[in-house]
């Protein structure tokens, strides 16, 4: 291994420019050359590819989104596609590739070591749904995030006295939901994982209203359906005047948080050493605090599993 690259692909999440520096200055430490792929497997096609130096990542740990850009790329879905980006490689001589993103990004990884080239995944989404992780790149800034909007909503929400309902991104998975629901007290957490039932929701909103509680704040993830639905239902049930908050793409951007940086500085530079023992196929992972390394298939094989029993301990505290 003389020369690497590095490309973030999928959806930005903070910490991802500190995951490109720690691989820029890792490969840099051990005498490699190391180039940035821009604008993900659509620039790898392109050829959109540039040799990074120590300058060329600083100033840069602590920004959000990725400075080198990332792009949805349905060619390198086909054959051909995936074919061109393997020559592209060859083509500027480079020995292994370094992929951060989510689990769409991995599969694109796979798809060029079968094709014989070595590549090394780093866990980057705000989601936190990657199997074999405990923590993926983002999701504790945008945990922060939400949690920062809900205080600033409840204070409004005990102001009018009302039920505010905020809807809060993860795709299929309810880590941001429910992690965020518990750090902000929220009433109600609405998750892919567990059973929902509205006329439970409406019943332990009368519950606090029958002790004297003013306002209430309830969390869906929107993989249970949009915040709007879940206001029309309850207003139907109660006649409660609801608001309802989607707080959307703020939630992925602002600078990264002191542990994302932390963990895509370990994630980053782990990637380029796995590249050097010659490893391949492999996506780094953090357990325990211990940075660990899983084959693709054996992680993507998997279910991302959230723990439930921090969704019970939020039911339990939010009585």
């Amino acid at each position: 291994m003389k020369r690497l690259a590095v490309l973030t692909s999928g959806g930005d999440a903070p910490g991802m420019n500190a995951a490109v520096r720690a691989a820029v200055r890792r490969a840099a430490f051990h005498g490699l050359q190391i180039f940035g792929v821009y604008h993900g497997y659509d620039g790898l096609i392109r050829g959109d590819i540039k040799e990074m130096t120590l300058g060329s990542v600083g100033d840069i740990i602590h920004r959000g989104g990725t400075t080198l850009y990332t792009a949805r790329s349905e060619e390198f879905r086909t054959e051909a596609g995936q074919q061109k980006a393997v020559e592209q490689l060859k083509q500027h001589e480079i020995d292994g590739l370094i992929v951060i993103g989510g689990d769409g990004s991995f599969r694109g990884a796979q798809k060029l070591t079968e094709k014989g080239f070595p590549t090394i995944g780093v866990p980057g989404t705000i989601d936190n749904d990657i199997p074999c992780t405990d923590f993926t790149i983002g999701f504790d800034t945008a945990l922060n995030t939400i949690v920062e909007a809900i205080d600033k909503i409840r204070d409004t929400a005990t102001s009018h006295e009302r039920t505010y309902i905020i809807e809060v991104m993860g795709r299929d998975a309810g880590d941001l939901a429910l992690w965020a629901g518990l750090a902000a007290g929220a009433e109600t957490v609405i998750i892919p994982e567990a059973d929902h039932d509205i006329n439970d929701i409406v019943e332990r909103l009368h519950a606090g209203s029958s002790r004297g509680k003013k306002h209430s704040i309830i969390i869906v993830a929107e993989g249970c359906g949009s915040a709007a639905s879940f206001a029309d239902q309850i207003k139907a049930k109660t006649g409660w005047e609801t608001r309802v908050t989607v707080l959307g793409h703020i939630q992925r951007g602002g600078s990264p948080t002191a542990f994302d940086r932390m963990l895509a500085s370990r994630m980053g530079a782990a990637a380029v050493d796995l590249l050097l023992e010659g490893k391949k196929d492999r996506m780094v992972a953090i357990q325990n605090n211990q940075i660990v390394d899983f084959d693709f298939n054996e992680a993507l094989q998997q279910r991302h599993e959230l723990d439930l029993s921090i969704y019970d301990l939020a039911r339990s505290l939010s009585i």
